[in-house]
């Protein structure tokens, strides 16, 4: 096996290191002058600082920096077995490369794109043998990321595929087969994280630190939404989620919302230029004055009534220091943990005073944070009693405005019923989709998981509660998940 690598940028810098440290013989070439070289000399010093720290033995590093080489041109490619390509976005200079290397290496030798937007099909259709084209999209930092997406084209040969599957792990990443569309698994799966985020910000239903709070602490993601959108880039996210939006014919469930939009034609791209959704200090920490907890100078509620049979907010009341009365009085707070609806459409659908309603959220984890809402017109001494209630257990609250499914159940429903979108139109076999999103995003869950975690028929009343009450197609369940909930299937049942 030998491999080339077309452009040492920070993607081909990283490829050529794991291929190194993999024990590939590896060549780079960049069309800029000395380019390759110096990316080579970074890679080195990577390598030697690996072997410093322990995590390579000196064998091993010296090992991996022999087998280093810069190309002179691209014809230094010509026995190469593989080559992948690493420059940026742009679908003629692509289509040119190939193009040269289709002319210097052998009728056996594999091509490989690293694009993260591009189609394989646009990239291969002026190929003469279209088989032999294919992506591995790796993740940045690639010697951090663990992924790497084998993207096979219409036309590749599944002996190609075969072949860059077996590399990715000799380089130490771990392959899923994708199909070749738009985003691919990983940039399309998750869309729905950041745009739904967006929605939720859009409508005023709550602020950004608050959003980002409750799915951190309460849903076990590494970074809330719009901290994750200000680290990757506005410049990336935004762009990225109009390609896939476009690219899948406008589905609504796809969509991204004004704040989105709004940041990028600012340039608040985010901590890279300073601002985005937060403001960052020169050391790269947000510096928000907006707070995510809601703070009741109240006494907390003495006597609440929960309305109708409730296991979970007895579960959650029960302990706590107040009187949990069977019947409404009229004049107490009225607690309800409500899955999908709003406070107005379960006031509505029960004839509840909406007045003294209090929705909580638990479907979630609520050990260190609570989110709670109420109904436009809702009596404030109410709210502020039942929110001191539940702080008087040391727990944060987070209040918002009236909304189906809250924040967490609206995020982590429109994630899980993304990722049965994709195994529907066949992106991956259902378990790469769980691993590609927990090793490309770091989510705690992949979104098949998630639905599973949430309970199939639990997402399905979110989501339909959702594009009830919205009236918007962008919340309608996947047919791989209305399927498999109905028939009491596990999630990841194929057909």
């Amino acid at each position: 096996m030998k491999l080339g690598v077309v452009g040492a940028g920070a993607m081909g810098q990283g490829i050529v290191q794991v291929a190194a440290t993999g024990g590939v013989p590896v060549f780079v070439f960049d069309a800029m002058d000395g380019a390759a070289e110096r990316g080579l000399e970074q890679v080195r010093a990577r390598i030697s600082r690996l072997a410093e720290k322990g995590r390579l033995t000196g064998d091993e590093a010296g090992a991996a920096l022999d087998l280093l080489h810069a190309a002179a041109s691209l014809e230094d490619f010509a026995d190469c077995t593989v080559v992948i390509e690493a420059v940026f976005e742009d679908l003629d200079l692509k289509q040119s490369i190939f193009g040269q290397l289709e002319d210097i290496v052998s009728d056996d030798a594999i091509l490989a794109s690293n694009t993260s937007s591009l189609l394989i099909a646009s990239i291969a259709k002026s190929c003469r043998r279209r088989e032999r084209i294919a992506g591995m999209h790796f993740f940045n930092p690639v010697p951090l990321m663990k992924l790497v997406e084998v993207i096979r084209g219409p036309e590749t040969s599944p002996d190609v595929v075969a072949v860059l599957n077996d590399l990715g792990r000799r380089m130490g990443r771990e392959p899923v087969t994708v199909k070749d569309a738009p985003g691919f698994l990983v940039n399309h799966g998750g869309r729905a994280y950041t745009t739904e985020a967006m929605r939720i910000l859009h409508e005023q239903v709550a602020t950004a630190p608050q959003i980002d709070a409750v799915m951190r602490e309460c849903c076990g993601f590494r970074m809330g939404p719009f901290e994750l959108a200000d680290l990757t880039g506005i410049d990336v996210n935004y762009p990225v989620s109009q390609i896939v939006y476009n690219g899948y014919n406008q589905d609504p469930r796809l969509k991204t919302s004004f704040p989105h939009l709004s940041l990028y034609e600012a340039g608040r791209f985010g901590r890279k230029t300073g601002q985005g959704t937060y403001t960052y200090d020169e050391s790269g920490q947000a510096a928000s004055a907006e707070k995510a907890d809601f703070v009741s100078d109240a006494n907390p509620a003495g006597k609440i009534h929960i309305d109708r049979t409730d296991d979970a907010a007895e579960a959650f009341f029960g302990p706590l220091e107040c009187q949990i009365i069977p019947d409404d009085d009229g004049q107490s707070p009225i607690v309800a943990a409500l899955l999908g609806e709003d406070c107005t459409a379960y006031a509505w659908r029960s004839g509840i005073d909406h007045r003294r309603l209090v929705a909580i959220d638990l479907q979630c984890d609520p050990s260190k944070r609570v989110t709670l809402m109420t109904a436009p017109g809702a009596d404030p001494a109410h709210r502020s009693a039942v929110a001191a209630l539940v702080a008087s257990t040391g727990r944060a609250v987070t209040l918002i405005h009236d909304s189906p499914g809250f924040i967490s159940q609206r995020i982590r429903a429109m994630v899980a019923n993304l990722g049965c979108e994709m195994a529907q139109i066949g992106i991956a076999e259902p378990e790469n989709i769980d691993l590609a999103m927990r090793l490309g995003l770091n989510y705690p869950l992949g979104p098949l998981e998630l639905a599973e975690e949430l309970g199939l028929s639990d997402t399905m009343t979110v989501l339909e509660h959702l594009q009830a009450i919205t009236g918007e197609d962008r919340y309608r369940p996947s047919l791989w998940l209305k399927r498999r909930a109905a028939l009491g299937l596990p999630i990841h049942t194929a057909d």
